[in-house]
């Protein structure tokens, strides 16, 4: 039995972290021992998955700060890790024979503290320093050192997988020095079990009436672009006589943490936007909804609005399609591998109009979501399943051990 650990930041309800979750039950169906390692967990506030005792979770570290007076997160969550990690070789009296990491690449140097050096296999979703701004030259000062030692320890890793042909792109450009170092992709799977359930109805959460729902799915975020999509509804509604107005409605659902300033403050900033916008009365926003509500949510929408302009892959579209729901993404980055143009949804310029004019076509073409929605599921079946995820995954491992 290989023994697998897991060491992830913040063990929420994202894309990485739903990333890190179906590779840990993949590998537990293929007969590995699997631990999830975290600075930071919240059972309310978490995939179902890691509830159940065969998934063990352990959170250690959460004490310490994850910024100092709201600034130096990436330091602190360097910190948080390095904790994490040096707890887990020095303290634990854990065994485990490969180590899966991502995020936060500084904790690797630390796993060989090991009496026994541990293999290290590396997944990036998206090189961390390309995640931030450097508007100031002190905030350009503070990350060079950090900047170097991503490159640095990303390249300790014995194995380094990344989540799409874009980001393997983006990765040797970002890593200069890593350039000779084989990445190789393995897209995100959707774990459909837990899809093929009975799904309930949307009562009491949207207005009567509102048959062609729109849906946004994303972290509350600034660099989600959600304000795309209330922009974009207000163009559409321009198109659209009185009747058919009235048919409409946006849900904006996306992960809240209350500890995070900018989803709190983003939070705020999108309703004022829809009162602006005059488009309060056909928006609906939900905050860190149940994973019954987002299953009931693309198994009765019209169409799912993905705004993210050169997201890394993004698990939405996948999930959108599998529930046969057709995806308008922005033409970039991960969603160029995951959506086809024409066939299970619309590749869009991040621009209220293009955007409206996709949605558009929804609202004139009733059989537009079915037939869109079964290629969709079609394509997710083909490229993107848990066991094709499972079987790559999990000899990678093996490779590794042997």
């Amino acid at each position: 039995m290989v023994r697998v650990v897991f060491l992830h930041p913040d063990l929420g309800i994202g894309g990485a972290e739903r990333l890190v979750v179906d590779a840990a039950v993949a590998l537990r169906s293929r007969g590995c021992s699997v631990q999830i390692w975290t600075a930071h967990y919240d059972p309310q506030h978490c995939f179902s998955e890691t509830l159940s005792p065969d998934l063990p979770v352990v959170c250690v570290g959460d004490w310490l700060p994850t910024s100092v007076f709201g600034y130096f997160h990436a330091l602190c969550a360097y910190l948080r890790m390095i904790y994490v990690t040096l707890y887990l070789v020095l303290f634990s009296g854990e065994e485990f024979d490969v180590v899966f990491c991502d995020q936060v690449s500084a904790c690797i140097p630390f796993l060989r503290l090991t009496r026994r050096r541990k293999k290290v296999l590396f997944y990036c979703h998206f090189p961390d320093q390309l995640l931030t701004q450097r508007r100031s030259a002190l905030k350009r000062i503070y990350r060079g050192p950090i900047d170097w030692f991503e490159e640095l320890t990303t390249g300790m890793a014995d194995r380094i997988l990344v989540n799409s042909q874009f980001t393997a792109g983006v990765f040797k450009q970002t890593f200069p020095k890593l350039s000779e170092i084989q990445t190789n992709v393995l897209y995100p799977s959707l774990n459909s079990s837990a899809f093929d359930v009975e799904v309930e109805g949307l009562s009491g959460l949207l207005p009567e009436g509102r048959s062609l729902i729109f849906l946004s799915i994303n972290r509350y975020e600034r660099k989600k672009n959600l304000p795309l999509a209330l922009q974009a509804l207000a163009a559409l509604k321009e198109h659209l006589s009185v009747g058919e107005w009235e048919r409409v409605h946006l849900v904006m659902a996306g992960g809240y943490d209350e500890r995070v300033v900018e989803n709190v403050e983003h939070y705020e900033e999108l309703h004022l936007l829809a009162i602006s916008l005059g488009l309060d009365d056909h928006i609906t926003f939900l905050r860190s909804f149940s994973d019954k509500q987002k299953l009931s949510l693309l198994h009765s929408s019209t169409c799912v609005l993905y705004t993210p302009s050169n997201e890394h892959f993004g698990i939405v579209p996948i999930e959108a399609m599998y529930s046969r729901c057709p995806v308008i993404a922005v033409n970039s980055g991960g969603p160029l591998e995951s959506v086809a143009h024409d066939e299970t949804g619309f590749l869009c310029e991040p621009t209220p109009e293009c955007f409206s004019e996709a949605m558009r076509k929804f609202v004139t073409d009733p059989k537009l979501k079915q037939h869109m929605g079964q290629a969709g599921r079609e394509r997710v079946q083909q490229r993107f399943s848990l066991q094709a995820f499972t079987e790559e995954l999990y000899s990678h491992i093996t490779n590794l051990t042997q």
